[in-house]
């Protein structure tokens, strides 16, 4: 997956369907600060922008994580702070606080603003407490890889609610709490499943070399499987196999592509590895799934197509 370009950002209108879904995106963004340049840019809204003589407080949760240069962070509780790269800062809603980049390095920075029943009660933990609000190890915990994947659809999302920046959410308050509670070594292993997930994703259907792609990524075979499959359920293998097998019961319900077409598209040897591969997984042959649902979406009175 392509990273998003820096300097954009979107503020979202609250919505009641986040009450419901228990949290929501309030805004978010991606600013690259050249050195010596005016911090924070001007474009944003009034109630979000500040300046460093008088600091700022918001209504709302906001992550921010520097993904590269240093600079230094102040609030009431934890004094004055360095920032560096990987480090993640989190700004509670109703606290003074101010940040800037380091005037001789800049920074970059990618940040997220949530809201939502679920952040009220996590606030009562210590998941969101002032006294973690600097964590670094953010990018091992894959803080940046959960950002990238909200900013990737809140670029092109509509204005209204929309569940999957929940989904999005959760995933960043998930990296968030790995970073103040993974070590380095478990942190790595973490990032390196949630890579090989996002690469499973757009190249499943391809062939794969797991023990090549856990080399690449830096982490042992055997320990990564192990991993893999704590955090997912399934070996890293078998965890291909469900994604292509939960395509081809799309594909299966979209059309009448055959079972050869299909195993082609999505990388099986033969039709024939594909039917044994779905009926272990369902406990059906693809063919009798696809008739089975072709016959509760037929309308009543309608006769079967012969073959």
């Amino acid at each position: 997956m392509p990273k998003p370009s820096p300097d954009y950002f979107r503020y979202f209108p609250e919505h009641p369907d986040i009450a419901r879904w228990g949290i929501g995106v309030a805004a978010c963004g991606l600013a690259d600060v050249s050195p010596g340049a005016p911090y924070p840019p001007h474009q944003h809204p009034a109630d979000h922008h500040f300046d460093w003589s008088h600091g700022r407080v918001l209504d709302a949760l906001q992550i921010v994580l520097i993904t590269s240069g240093r600079g230094t962070f102040e609030s009431r509780e934890l004094g004055k702070r360095t920032l560096e790269t990987g480090t993640a800062l989190l700004l509670l809603p109703g606290l003074w606080h101010r940040y800037r980049p380091d005037a001789k390095t800049g920074w970059s920075e990618s940040w997220a603003e949530l809201r939502g029943p679920i952040v009220d009660t996590l606030r009562k933990t210590d998941v969101l407490a002032v006294e973690g609000a600097i964590r670094p190890g953010a990018l091992a915990a894959g803080l940046d890889a959960a950002m990238d994947t909200l900013h990737q659809h809140a670029r092109r999302a509509g204005p209204g609610f929309d569940p999957e920046m929940s989904a999005f959410a959760l995933s960043i308050l998930a990296a968030w709490s790995r970073a103040g509670e993974t070590a380095p070594a478990r942190a790595r292993m973490v990032r390196a499943v949630l890579e090989a997930e996002r690469y499973f994703a757009d190249h499943h259907t391809e062939a794969i070399n797991v023990e090549a792609l856990a080399k690449n990524l830096g982490v042992a075979y055997s320990h990564f499987r192990r991993e893999f499959k704590a955090q997912t359920g399934f070996s890293p293998w078998n965890y291909v196999v469900h994604l292509r097998l939960s395509r081809a019961r799309r594909l299966l319900a979209a059309g009448d592509a055959t079972l050869d077409d299909i195993a082609a598209r999505l990388g099986f040897s033969s039709a024939f590895h594909l039917s044994a591969a779905f009926k272990q997984a369902y406990g059906i042959a693809p063919q009798h799934w696809r008739e089975q649902l072709r016959q509760r979406v037929r309308r009543p009175g309608e006769r079967p197509e012969r073959e």
